[in-house]
């Protein structure tokens, strides 16, 4: 009987052992820049559709390593493991007369008169939305204080972008996306069965990142290269969901980051505020007139090759087609963009600015800075030409090429 009972608390001893060594991540940061030693968790996830729970089983120490870029928040750099499902593909929404660049030219907005559509709720719900509506438009739809086109700007819907309809005024409806509300034309949008169908075809899969600094990595196992590193509460476009691993797009490339640190889900555009679409103040007239042009373009094609920036670019056309407006050549090459001009630190950029990136082999990506820590850039196909933060993946360097 005391052996029994000796081997039973030696049991327990080692049981408790095992269970107190196996469940911690700690953190660790640096005082300057964003690529503090952290402590990457290897953790098992199962994910269906835009849920995810999570059950941690190891950790694995990563430490990331500084180039020259902007300085940012040192956290948890994180990876995992995780079975989830596969993504969907966007179409093409119908064109509206609400806000459409035309021949590389900045667009007036004409809004004409149009009777409202039924706004009848679709039997079929789409996540967050009760009452839904989907901006039926080439580039964007106005969203002004009062439901008059006299009315003050506070927002613009992009292409695709949904928005929950408060009440319909008239020719007018009054919506609610992201941090807009205000009135839009009813012409320009899809209600009901019609917004529902096409919230099925618009929505992307994409990962928001839930722990301070995110490794992006160029296979799906944590001895891999770290391509970037990416802030808390960016979201990347989904590609695939694997086994703990989530494939995503950078800018065209694809990457890896763990399933654990990002949260899935399917979602829809949505508006922008005027604030968000501004220029800073303090900023030469030349400069605002660059960024100005170049926001015109916001939600156009990206094609790869592409010059074009109505009928498609990819990111060195854009700034290429930008700057040309204003007699400034640029090669059609991100890498040859970055020799041209004065180079200027990081931390000293102004709005019209060059910002690259790069993949870990050198500099693959070119951005348009506009101000505000913000940045307009020809991504990916799936997302077009679109603004991001500035660090919404790691920059290595700034040029002026415009005085």
């Amino acid at each position: 009987m005391k052996k029994q009972i000796v081997l039973a608390v030696l049991c327990l001893s080692l049981t408790g052992a095992v269970i107190f060594g196996g469940d911690a991540v700690a953190k660790a940061s640096t005082a300057n820049g964003f690529a503090g030693a952290g402590i990457s968790a290897e953790i098992e996830t199962k994910t269906a559709n835009v849920s995810t729970s999570v059950n941690t089983t190891a950790q694995n120490t990563q430490p990331a390593a500084q180039t020259g870029a902007p300085a940012m928040s040192a956290g948890i750099m994180a990876d995992a493991k995780a079975v989830a499902t596969a993504n969907t593909t966007p179409a093409v929404a119908p064109a509206a007369d609400a806000e459409q660049p035309a021949a590389d030219q900045p667009a007036a907005t004409p809004e004409t008169q149009a009777p409202a559509e039924d706004q009848a709720a679709s039997a079929v719900q789409v996540e967050g939305y009760t009452n839904l509506g989907i901006a039926q438009v080439d580039n964007h739809l106005n969203v002004r204080e009062e439901p008059d086109e006299g009315a003050k700007l506070v927002g613009k819907m992009p292409k695709n972008a949904g928005c929950e309809i408060l009440e319909v005024q008239g020719d007018w409806t009054k919506i609610e996306s992201g941090k807009v509300t205000g009135y839009v034309k009813s012409e320009y949008l899809l209600t009901g069965d019609a917004a529902t169908e096409a919230a099925q075809q618009a929505m992307s899969k994409m990962a928001k990142v839930n722990t301070t600094t995110l490794y992006v990595r160029a296979e799906p196992n944590t001895e891999s290269t770290i391509v970037t590193l990416v802030p808390i509460e960016e979201e990347l476009e989904v590609l695939e969901e694997l086994e703990g691993w989530v494939k995503v797009n950078i800018d065209g490339d694809e990457g890896y980051v763990s399933s654990e640190y990002v949260d899935v889900s399917a979602k829809l555009p949505k508006a922008s505020t005027i604030q968000e679409l501004q220029v800073g103040e303090g900023v030469s007239e030349k400069s605002v007139s660059v960024v100005s042009y170049a926001k015109q373009f916001v939600g156009n094609r990206y094609v790869y090759g592409g010059t074009s920036l109505t009928n498609g670019t990819d990111c060195s056309g854009f700034t290429m087609g930008v700057y040309a407006k204003f007699g400034v050549g640029l090669p059609h090459s991100s890498r040859a963009q970055a020799n041209c001009g004065t180079r200027v630190g990081l931390n000293e950029v102004q709005p019209g600015d060059l910002i690259f990136y790069s993949n870990g082999g050198g500099i693959n990506h070119v951005a348009l800075y506009i101000g505000g820590g913000q940045v307009v850039h020809a991504s990916s196909p799936k997302s077009g030409i679109k603004i991001s933060g500035m660090n919404y993946r790691t920059p290595v360097c700034a040029t002026r090429v415009m005085k």
